[in-house]
């Protein structure tokens, strides 16, 4: 047995990887700064402990995880949100003591800035559209002309936030690229939208779900998705963390057009949905503490019910397709759901509250809420 500090237990893949270590025979530990972080409810934990907020206070925070490291005897530290960045700059720039399952912090902020990122992806048999970095007014006004041809997106960013899609020349006076808030602009590639979650070690894949987003909040984040079997996502994957001896949990996604071309958009160095494909009998967790390789055995279409009812109707009300969305969500698995522990939509509904008053107090939209507390944008993290 194995005692694993899972961190960012606001997540629902922060759940469903208590539940795979659990039924493996391991202790699991819960920590998140956010109070109510919906994992925290499952019966599948041996303690859930409050961390203070990373950003803006990174040495407290590290402090606070090597102490539950410390008390609890951790054997590894999995972290499943952003929140991984700042564990990464504890263990490389302060020295903290954390048996971190993450690439080094340098590594971490290179596929992260979605420029560097589109530098280092191609030749692994998808590449990534072409680029250019704005960090200036004279940047943007060269891109102006074929802006309707572009897509823009901030350097440092998450869930779409901020996205403008083939804009017009008017538009792009909401955009204020400067240094410290860097943009690029990518060409637009036609096409639908492909992702995958791969876990790794030293560089070689041990497991790895594609997967289609069918509902997403506003541009961003999916809500219901289902699985894909792709093998050039598998030949890039294994490319991409063989060139960088990649450890730890990565994703990406990309864009598959009508002509078969595919290409790599960018990289989240976290867990994402595919996860929600490894079942308990797949052998993920032992891939986890002891190597070797795992294969998902779950499929079919999932969902977090509640998400779906909170962006799904409203944007299905919108497009006048109430009656898909109703087909749709009556049938999809829930990713809440796991036999022999609680109902989930009591904690799901504890930690929405929790994020409607960080955005009532901090007057930001409910998904800048969700992530205010952790979210990294290329500030400097002691070094």
């Amino acid at each position: 047995m194995k005692t694993v500090l899972i961190t960012g237990a606001r997540a629902p893949v922060a759940l469903h990887w208590a539940r795979l270590l659990h039924m493996a025979g391991h202790r699991v530990i819960l920590a998140d700064s956010h109070r109510f972080a919906m994992a925290r409810a499952t019966r599948f934990k041996a303690a859930y402990v409050q961390l203070p907020q990373p950003r803006g206070a990174l040495l407290p925070y590290a402090r606070a995880v090597e102490s539950v490291v410390r008390r609890f005897g951790c054997d590894l530290v999995l972290p499943t949100c952003e929140e991984v960045f700042f564990l990464a700059a504890a263990r490389d720039h302060i020295g903290t003591q954390v048996p971190l399952v993450a690439p080094p912090f340098a590594l971490l902020a290179q596929v992260h800035d979605k420029y560097r990122f589109a530098m280092m992806a191609g030749s692994f048999g998808a590449d990534p559209p072409a680029s250019t970095l704005l960090s200036s007014a004279s940047d943007l006004e060269a891109c102006r002309a074929t802006s309707e041809n572009l897509v823009f997106k901030p350097v440092w960013s998450r869930f779409a936030e901020r996205v403008l899609i083939k804009p017009s020349p008017s538009d792009l006076e909401r955009i204020r690229p400067s240094p410290t808030d860097p943009w690029v602009a990518q060409a637009f590639l036609p096409g639908e939208e492909l992702c995958c979650w791969a876990l790794a070690r030293d560089g070689k894949v041990q497991a790895l779900q594609a997967y289609r987003p069918l509902y997403r909040a506003g541009k961003g984040a999916s809500l219901a998705f289902e699985p894909v079997d792709h093998d050039r996502i598998r030949q890039f994957v294994a490319g991409f963390v063989a060139a960088y001896a990649w450890t730890g949990q990565i994703s990406f996604d990309f864009r598959h057009d009508a002509q078969g071309r595919l290409s790599v958009i960018e990289c989240n160095p976290r867990a994402t949905s595919g996860l929600h494909y490894f079942g308990g009998a797949d052998g993920l967790a032992t891939a986890l503490i002891s190597g070797g390789a795992a294969e998902a055995s779950l499929a079919g279409p999932m969902t977090l019910p509640l998400a779906m009812l909170c962006y799904g109707m409203p944007a299905a009300i919108r497009k006048r397709g109430t009656r898909q969305w109703f087909d749709d969500f009556r049938t999809m698995g829930d990713i809440a759901a796991w036999p022999g522990d609680r109902p989930m939509l009591p904690a799901q509904l504890r930690a929405l509250a929790e994020i409607f008053c960080i955005a009532a107090v901090k007057r930001i939209g409910l998904k800048a809420a969700a992530t205010a507390d952790i979210e990294w944008n290329g500030e400097p993290l002691g070094g």
